[in-house]
């Protein structure tokens, strides 16, 4: 049975439109956990766009659940994830210009910068993963890098999936699940899933945890954070 993180960013995201103090996102990760969420995400970005440092430390500091931060290799977030010491994190790309994180960490280009980010959140006590396409070179790369586990992205899926049949798509996870259970280390994924693809992923042998954020926030505006919660989690733990 797959576990379920809920990513609360898009909570900060509706804050930081008018600035003010609503709503709060420690809130929401209250709630989340109510709905039965195994685990709170969220990524603090670079440019601060959502989640802001407040978020971070109170979350880390209060939620009974496992924490996950998303973060880049850059050294302000990586000296604040070491500070805080949330139970995870989770090493992305980012880019200034895009909506949400596109595509999959480069550690083919940059494994040394990577390693070494891997080394010092560990050094920390932190368990580290990496956000990877499904990309046997990229894996590879990562697994040599010490992580503990690998999240695959799933954007290529789910955009194929809400088209229609995803198979090729859904293939490529299946390789690439394999290659990391070989491995020996955890199995996570996340990125454009929702209530309607989620769950033949979750159904991938292995699967540990999954990292689910817009389409829970979106349902929560209609039926509240708690019942979107526990929607999705019904539909992971099938």
């Amino acid at each position: 049975m797959s576990r379920l993180g809920v990513n609360i960013d898009h909570v900060a995201t509706v804050r930081e439109a008018r600035k003010t103090n609503e709503p709060d996102p420690v809130w929401a990760a209250t709630l989340a956990e109510l709905g039965g969420a195994d685990g709170i995400t969220l990524h603090l970005r670079e440019d601060r766009r959502h989640i802001q440092d407040r978020d971070v430390r109170i979350m880390i500091e209060t939620v009974a659940v496992p924490t996950n931060l998303e973060l880049a290799t850059a050294e302000d977030v990586l000296a604040i994830a070491c500070e805080l010491r949330p139970s995870q994190a989770t090493l992305v790309p980012e880019r200034r210009e895009e909506v949400t994180t596109e595509g999959g960490l480069d550690v083919v280009g940059q494994q040394d910068k990577v390693a070494a980010a891997v080394g010092r959140l560990q050094d920390a006590g932190i368990v580290v993963s990496l956000f990877l396409d499904p990309d046997p070179q990229q894996i590879e790369a990562g697994l040599a890098t010490g992580a503990q586990a690998i999240e695959l992205h799933t954007g290529a899926y789910a955009h194929a999936s809400a088209k229609g049949p995803a198979s090729d798509q859904f293939a490529e996870l299946e390789r690439a699940a394999k290659q990391i259970r070989d491995a020996g280390i955890l199995l996570n994924a996340g990125h454009g899933l929702t209530y309607r693809n989620v769950r033949p992923v979750a159904q991938i042998e292995g699967m540990y945890e999954l990292n689910i954020g817009h389409s829970i926030i979106a349902r929560a505006i209609m039926v509240g954070l708690e019942q979107a919660v526990r929607d999705m989690k019904r539909l992971v733990s099938q």
